[in-house]
């Protein structure tokens, strides 16, 4: 009697041999903007999710109300938004004149996210529109940092072009919300790997979504597990998430599935670090208005580690990293005042 197969971390590719009237389509590299890459706007519910969401980091406050009927947008809708933005950006780098309303395929659509192309899949994508029209976000983000406290979408508008006599949506019109727009015209955005449409799990999503965010092309970011709880979104208990992080680095660690990085689990701390692969593909220009275009001097890690004895200091500077709003005018000073406080207020390490 065989034995059954294990299944693998990572979807199969459900497509690999495109339409030719849509292979330039699905040629376009994903795109994602950065303030939802850095902040848990998406819930990571498969399930509907009716609860409201608030989350702070530093100066920047956010509040969400789901839709009414179908909850609050998840990670999975997040794939329409990213397929769109990269369509945008693929017309922008070509010369073309980009703005608000746009129409898609939405076959093409779910070919290009990986998804199935039955009847149930479109209905899925009717309900998604749903979602990230009519969930409701408070917030002070803003396209280039901290702006004014407002109430903005995902999308604004969705309009069913198309639709057979099956009820399939053939061809969808969608109004983005301008802050999205807004970042491609800024390139205010980073390109993701197109196996991120094959993960599984909406934690994955996220945690390659922050990894992307926060360590690109540095050597390795580290981050306790309980920043990262916070960062992602998760509602799970402590020990429920430290649960799911170790099953996907466990399951990366032996089949090496996630995207771009390595993860790996050391007590409380989630370590990330660039595959090679990674380094050597993405020629992205330095993010040069965030916290992570930062450089700070050898000698300043020397007199780091005098000001916060016991701590680790890759440690504090992600904390640090976390912590700014905005890049200051004198690095160096600035992280060893935030290690003389931190150890002025924790003391040793644990």
């Amino acid at each position: 009697m065989a034995r059954p197969r294990k299944r693998t971390a990572l979807l199969p590719q459900r497509h690999t041999e495109p339409d030719l009237f849509v292979c330039d389509i699905l040629d376009a590299t994903p795109k994602s903007d950065r303030a939802s890459m850095e902040h848990p706007l998406f819930s990571l519910s498969v399930k509907k999710d009716m609860a409201a969401f608030e989350y702070q980091q530093g100066n920047v406050k956010v509040k969400i109300t789901p839709a009414a009927e179908e909850g609050r947008a998840n990670v999975f809708d997040r794939d329409i938004l990213i397929y769109v933005l990269s369509q945008l950006m693929a017309a922008k780098n070509e010369g073309h004149e980009i703005g608000r309303r746009v129409q898609i395929s939405a076959h093409d659509l779910l070919k290009a996210t990986n998804r199935h192309t039955t009847g149930q899949a479109y209905a899925t994508l009717r309900r998604a529109l749903t979602r990230l029209q009519f969930t409701q976000i408070e917030t002070n983000i803003h396209d280039h940092g901290i702006g004014e406290w407002r109430s903005i979408s995902f999308i604004t508008d969705a309009r069913i072009v198309k639709e057979d006599s099956t009820g399939r949506l053939l061809s969808v019109e969608l109004e983005m919300g301008d802050w999205l727009v807004k970042a491609i015209e800024n390139e205010n955005v980073l390109t993701l790997h197109k196996a991120y449409f094959q993960l599984r799990k909406p934690l994955e999503r996220r945690l390659y979504e922050l990894a992307r965010k926060h360590c690109g092309k540095q050597d390795v970011w580290r981050i306790g597990l309980d920043k990262l709880q916070h960062k992602t979104g998760s509602t799970s208990t402590t020990k429920e998430f430290k649960r799911l992080v170790k099953a996907i680095c466990k399951a990366d660690e032996e089949q090496a599935h996630m995207p771009d990085y390595r993860f790996r689990l050391l007590h409380d701390v989630l370590e990330v670090s660039p595959k090679s692969e990674f380094l050597e593909v993405y020629q992205e220009p330095a993010d040069t208005g965030s916290a992570n275009s930062v450089r700070l001097s050898p000698e300043t890690y020397e007199k780091a580690r005098e000001a916060a004895p016991t701590w680790d200091i890759h440690f504090l500077e992600q904390e640090w990293r976390m912590w700014m709003s905005e890049p200051p005018r004198h690095p160096d000073g600035a992280f060893l005042g935030f290690c003389r406080k931190w150890h002025e207020r924790k003391g040793r390490a644990p």
